[in-house]
């Protein structure tokens, strides 16, 4: 995949999660204020509850904001077959069963996952912060990296890197 193509991609996403929050912020908001919700006694906390789901979902709409100003801002590197894993890489592994993963490294908003549509891979962003990530820094194609907890971990080998 064209990292440049995966990078306007996860934009995108977090354009559109941006707004869903935003929205879900303004709704919650209303509903903190609305007159029904005025209790009647200090038993009732249905406003309060929806002001601090309102400060949550502001505060989640923030981080977003952050994210997007960092990937809009973030300079891809590439990287070759000889290259130390680092940030903008994006790493395909495999296991013995021939499973693949596809990763990215980012910056923020590890977990996020976006399709190829032209290969139908999915392609997960982590962070350097992460276990896998962690991991993946400084190693190399022909590597083994561990995916999963120590017992129930699967070795994957890490098999190209863009």
């Amino acid at each position: 995949m064209n990292k440049n193509h995966l990078l306007e991609l996860i934009i995108k996403k977090l354009t559109l999660d941006s707004e869903i929050q935003l929205n879900a912020a303004k709704t919650a908001h209303e509903a903190s204020t609305d007159e029904e919700n005025i209790p009647d006694n200090k038993y009732e906390t249905l406003a309060l509850e929806a002001s601090y789901l309102a400060q949550g979902q502001a505060n989640r709409a923030q981080e977003i904001k952050r994210a997007m100003s960092a990937y809009r801002g973030l300079e891809l590197k590439s990287f070759d077959n000889e290259s130390r894993i680092g940030v903008t890489a994006l790493v395909t592994l495999a296991n013995a069963e021939d499973i693949e993963r596809v990763v990215f490294i980012g910056p923020l908003e590890g977990g996020m996952r976006i399709t190829d549509r032209e290969t139908e891979k999915e392609i997960v962003v982590i962070t350097p912060a992460s276990p896998l990530g962690r991991n993946l820094i400084g190693k190399s194609v022909g590597d083994s990296v561990l995916i999963g907890a120590d017992r129930y971990g699967r070795e994957f080998e890490i098999i190209e890197v863009i």
